[in-house]
């Protein structure tokens, strides 16, 4: 099973998030409204993938993932975000995310994304760009 951790600062995103990806085969260990608490829920919760927003208040989710990424090599970051810019979907990707998801996301490309983000190598050689909408 994956553990997933979601990190939105919008509730209602976070909700739809859980409902579509909950599955046996996914399971959403956790939630975070910010880049400060990504950081903390990843060094409590430990989980496979992190589903990370990219604009977060106190602290943004290409920041909080170059901290999760130094702590902790072995997790997955998925990037999030509506912002499908070139070069926004570069900074993810260079900050160690190994795809990027640009909502609003079709639920298949949502899960597509998560599963795929466990079986990327530690190489980080399978990044994508999941382009939806």
């Amino acid at each position: 099973m994956i553990r997933l951790l979601v990190v939105d600062d919008a509730p209602f995103i976070r909700e739809i998030v859980r409902h579509t990806v909950s599955s046996p085969k996914i399971e959403v260990v956790g939630e975070a409204e910010d880049g400060v608490e990504a950081v903390e829920k990843c060094r409590e919760l430990m989980p496979d993938v992190v589903l990370m927003d990219i604009v977060l208040p106190k602290r943004s989710g290409i920041d909080a993932a170059r901290m999760i990424l130094a702590d902790f090599p072995h997790v997955r970051i998925v990037a999030f975000s509506t912002n499908d810019h070139e070069a926004m979907v570069m900074k993810a990707l260079d900050a160690g995310c190994c795809s990027y998801v640009v909502k609003p996301f079709k639920p298949s490309d949502l899960i597509a994304a998560i599963e795929q983000a466990v079986a990327v190598e530690s190489g980080r050689s399978g990044h994508r760009r999941e382009s939806v909408g």
